[in-house]
């Protein structure tokens, strides 16, 4: 038995230096993830781009920080990166961490909270020791992650915590400078570990936005592709009112039905539903019903429309277009905006560098200027001016 250990003890330990001294696996490209449709370059009228030019495009969410590329390099890899960020003119930015998937068969309905690809991929991608056991290190190496950019080209991007900070960088971009503001989120508060004093954790990392659930149930109550289709626990509860008490923005998406309810009437603060389709115009289950977007928008929140082909039901940009008239007709226009889940292991019909491409086709189908100034980054600008911490 003690022999027995001994080899047990020497194989983890030969594991553990094989982990730490391999070069990355660099999980995203081995796996062929996070690809744009092939298509032929995206026609954009003199008209559109000198509109796009004056807009200040914002997005709700993007997940890039989860995979092993420099983000201050152009790659051809993924579909976000700084260099194609001011190509596309985007001015916003909200980066998500993601910190838990299941591993088994993840699907859009009915996920047990089994198994962890994140797990798999800390190893693989040779993130520090801590984050394969914890959530929330997870959480504090991605949003390190962004800081690090900002450390490293403070010209090029601003992590914003406060109004504050995004007035800042929006009054530098006034006078020509293409600096970025980010924002940090998390998708899915099992990031906390289950411990409500991590949200001032997470608060205190430099996170100002989180979503509640991911592809599975947890501490928080039920996911929209769960099993249990509960609203807040008690647990959940309080974590909404330590976010309402810290000024941070709730993000339903991924979110029960009841959960959504249980918040809207929990919380005084508006919500946003970071990356989505509406199911009027797309009847995928990812998607919420008409209903519950008006209610969400009537509290005053935004749904911002996601690029992937199960939120809008299709592989075009005039499929995301279609979404998002069919959203400003149902929510008026200040209640859309874009939320196109870059880089969230989803293919896409473009990425970030080819955002005039949304404006010209709004432009060909007759949208207002007004209309595409709100979904390309007004209204988000504006929700972030009122609703982040002062």
């Amino acid at each position: 038995m003690r022999i027995l250990l001994k080899v047990l003890l020497a194989a983890a330990l030969v594991f553990v230096l094989l982990v730490a001294f391999a070069p990355p696996f660099n999980a995203e490209r081995i796996n062929g993830m996070n690809n744009v449709f092939p298509h032929e370059p995206y026609a954009v009228s003199e008209k559109a781009s000198a509109l796009h030019a004056t807009l200040n495009v914002a997005d709700w969410h993007a997940d890039s920080l989860l995979w092993s590329r420099d983000l201050l390099q152009r790659s051809e890899q993924g579909q976000v990166d700084l260099p194609r960020l001011r190509e596309g003119n985007v001015a916003v930015q909200v980066f998500d961490s993601v910190t838990r998937v299941p591993s088994k068969g993840t699907n859009l309905e009915d996920n047990p909270a089994v198994g962890d690809k994140i797990r798999l991929l800390a190893l693989a991608d040779d993130w520090p020791l801590n984050t394969w056991f914890s959530r929330f290190a997870r959480a504090e190496y991605q949003v390190g992650k962004l800081f690090d950019l900002e450390r490293r080209a403070p010209e090029q991007i601003k992590v914003v915590l406060t109004q504050a900070d995004l007035n800042t960088v929006l009054a530098e971009r006034a006078q020509g400078s293409q600096k970025l503001a980010a924002v940090m989120g998390t998708e899915g508060m099992h990031a906390l570990d289950g411990e409500l004093a991590n949200v001032q954790g997470l608060f205190d990392a430099g996170y100002r936005i989180a979503g509640l659930t991911h592809f599975f149930d947890n501490k928080m109550g039920g996911s929209l592709h769960g099993q249990s289709d509960e609203g807040l626990t008690e647990f959940g509860r309080a974590v909404i009112k330590e976010m309402d008490r810290l000024g941070m923005i709730v993000d339903v998406a991924h979110s029960s039905y009841a959960m959504v309810e249980d918040v809207l009437a929990l919380s005084p603060r508006p919500v946003i539903v970071s990356h989505t389709g509406v199911r009027g115009a797309c009847d995928s289950h990812r998607n919420f019903p008409d209903a519950l977007m008006k209610r969400i928008a009537e509290r005053g929140g935004l749904v911002a429309i996601g690029f992937w082909d199960t939120a809008t039901c299709g592989r075009t940009a005039g499929a995301i277009v279609d979404n998002i008239r069919y959203a400003i007709d149902l929510l008026g226009v200040d209640h859309v905006s874009l939320g196109s889940d870059f880089d969230g292991s989803v293919d896409t019909p473009i990425d970030v560098s080819e955002m005039a491409a949304l404006t010209h086709i709004m432009l060909e189908r007759g949208f207002s200027e007004t209309e595409i100034r709100a979904v390309m980054g007004g209204n988000q600008i504006r929700f972030l001016q009122q609703w982040l911490p002062q």
